[in-house]
Order: C-alpha cells, then structure tokens, then sequence
C-alpha cells in the first residue's frame, strides 16, 4: 500500500501563486508515474498534470499549460506543483495520485493512478 499526503493549498487572489505538495509512504518501490487530479464544486474530478518516475516527462491538461509546473523529487517521495497565474476557474480540491503502472500504460488507460490522496483545498479569489 502506498500513503499520499498533500499540503500547501489555500487561499490566494487571482494572478498569485501556490506550491502544493505530496508525500509519498509505504510501498513507494512501486510507484511509477504520479500527478495532480482537481475536483470542483458540482463537477468531475478532472486530470491536471502527471510526471515520469524520472521526472524527464510530464503531460499536461491544455488549461494549466505555461501556469503550472510538476516536479518530483524521489530522495524524499514528494512530487510537487508549482501553481503561478492562478485563476478562480482553478479553484478546486486537488488530489495527488500516484500509480504503478508503467508510464505508457499510465497514459493509455485513463491517467488514473492506484492510490489518492485526501485533497488539498485550492481557493482563487477574483
């Protein structure tokens, strides 16, 4: 079993940024790719972004391209996302994933990893 935790979420105004983070635990051996999910009131949990077990890949959900940056470091099993240019459309509980499928089969069935994290509240005030 794999535990995720996410922090860093808040409040902010439009055009300021947050940093969240992941803490991974447990069988991390098995982890491959992880990423970002975000759910918004009354709507679909949506994916955001997800990263390689290097780091050397990420995919990106149209909408964050250019605002937003993932990144991972595997000494210390935390991914991170770096959220500049926020908007109130970005206002969402966002989720931290992680699968242990392999980085193409990751992508070509759904994105969705094996295990979540509990959300982290993200507020973009206009």
């Amino acid at each position: 079993q794999v535990q995720l935790v996410e922090s860093g979420g808040g409040l902010v105004q439009a055009g300021g940024s947050l940093r969240l983070s992941c803490a991974a635990s447990g069988s991390i051996f098995s982890i491959n790719a992880m990423g970002w999910y975000r759910q918004a009131p009354g709507k679909e949990r949506e994916f955001v972004v997800a990263i390689s077990r290097s780091g050397s890949i990420t995919n990106y959900v149209d909408s964050v391209k250019g605002r937003f940056t993932i990144s991972r470091d595997n000494a210390k099993n935390t991914v991170y996302l770096q959220m500049n240019s926020l908007k109130p459309e970005d206002t969402a509980v966002y989720y931290c994933t992680a699968s242990s499928k392999s980085w193409t089969t990751f992508l070509t069935t759904g994105q969705r990893g094996d295990y979540w994290g509990q959300g982290t509240q993200v507020t973009v005030s206009s």
